[in-house]
């Protein structure tokens, strides 16, 4: 899927997708977790989230939806009841400071079998 026409951003996030392609990946991206391409449909579909689309380089826009950082324990937990592993994917750097691309990195996985996190547990 990746293109050299891709916008730097999206072909990073394709990188880490490439790294957790059995995980729907919430990427960071300011205040909101983003989900692209088959991981927006999914989690769209399974969390009942508008579907909508980012224009990334290629001749058609990527499917996309989001949810705010703030809330984001919540539809992680829905997605995992369901059977889903979800990689998160933080910023790294503070997007105020860097020069480029914000790094950023996957800093956990969630799994039905890692959840520890009591606000997820029943």
């Amino acid at each position: 899927m990746q293109d050299k026409k891709m916008s730097p951003m999206m072909l990073r996030y394709l990188q880490t997708k490439e790294e957790y392609p059995d995980c729907i990946l919430f990427y960071r991206l300011g205040d909101f977790y983003e989900m692209f391409f088959d991981d927006a449909i999914t989690a769209s579909r399974e969390l009942e989230l508008t579907l909508t689309g980012k224009n990334c380089g290629l001749e058609e826009r990527a499917p996309m939806c989001g949810v705010p950082f703030h809330s984001a324990s919540v539809y992680v937990q829905r997605l995992v009841a369901k059977g889903y592993k979800v990689a998160i994917c933080e910023q790294l750097s503070d997007p105020n400071e860097s020069k480029g691309l914000v790094e950023r990195g996957v800093v956990r996985v969630v799994t039905a079998g890692t959840l520890t996190d009591e606000n997820m547990l029943d």
